[in-house]
């Protein structure tokens, strides 16, 4: 069953006044053989493990924003985390424990397909050992419904870059692709320069993007910066995600990227997911909708 705007407005309803649908991306969203309408949910930056001020109900956030995304109906296709899936720690036992707890967590999603990129809390430490044990590959490409997927993985070098060889392997993997295919990339933290005084950069992301520039149907979705964001390199769309734990400001607004402060009058405020739901006509680009963690009473 494909996702209708009808569903989409009965959960915004519900959801009160957190929610914000604009289309985007992907232009030319032509058509495509197996191509069909689908939604899926991008998630991010729950950091897992975080205690403190910014979010004194950090131990139920997720739980919370769980039982939201399994309210939608229909249900998404499939659910994508974009990283820093738990908070960080020097401690590589600690790690696996909290990835553990998560995994567990996060078992009480009443979706089948739920993917995963990791963020730098995740896996720098330890270039994604942990991550790998736990949920897979770093980085990997799939099809669904007519669209090609390329998930990246630009945080488990500590430098915050791709590297030559996952360069390489995007490069092999895009020239599969017709120019006009449908793609969608994600990632952790932003390709281009966002902030990079603040780590909102990704220092090869430049070489990323002009791999991706031939493709006029290309659009990218990423977490790392606790902020819906959007900006364009050329044609190409970026779109940044709201995070699950604690909001940050925006991009050069203030000398350090701390974190909101939680406000008590409006819990959640700041926090959110989103569905992205992909249409197979070419006159309909897809549609994203920002969701709130929890309903409003």
């Amino acid at each position: 069953m494909s996702h209708s705007s009808i569903d989409r407005r009965q959960f915004l309803k519900l959801a009160g006044a957190g929610g914000a649908v604009f289309a985007s991306g992907l232009p030319g969203f032509a058509s495509a053989q197996g191509a069909k309408d689908f939604y899926f949910v991008q998630l991010s930056d729950t950091h897992w493990g975080f205690e403190g001020a910014p979010n004194p109900d950090a131990k139920v956030t997720l739980k919370k924003a769980i039982a939201s995304v399994n309210a939608l109906s229909p249900a998404p296709d499939f659910i994508m985390f974009t990283g820093d899936l738990t908070h960080t720690t020097d401690d590589p036992a600690e790690r696996r424990r909290r990835m553990a707890e998560f995994k567990e967590i996060i078992g009480e999603i009443k979706v089948k397909t739920i993917r995963f990129i990791p963020g730098e809390h995740d896996a720098s430490l330890d270039r994604g050992k942990a991550f790998t044990e736990f949920f897979g590959k770093t980085n990997y490409s799939f099809d669904y419904k007519g669209v090609h997927f390329i998930a990246l993985d630009n945080v488990s070098d500590p430098t915050a870059s791709l590297g030559e060889e996952q360069l390489g392997w995007l490069k092999a993997d895009l020239a599969k692709q017709k120019t006009d295919a449908r793609i969608v990339v994600f990632t952790h933290r932003p390709l281009f320069d966002l902030a990079p005084s603040w780590d909102w950069a990704t220092r090869d992301g430049a070489q990323a993007v002009d791999l991706m520039m031939p493709y006029q149907n290309l659009t990218v979705f990423y977490g790392h910066i606790h902020q819906e964001h959007h900006q364009k390199t050329g044609h190409i769309s970026h779109h940044a995600a709201k995070s699950l734990i604690f909001p940050l400001p925006a991009p050069g607004s203030q000398p350090k990227r701390t974190p909101l402060a939680w406000n008590p009058d409006v819990p959640y405020s700041g926090l959110g997911f989103r569905e992205i739901e992909l249409k197979a006509k070419a006159s309909i680009d897809p549609e994203v909708t920002e969701l709130p963690v929890v309903k409003s009473a």
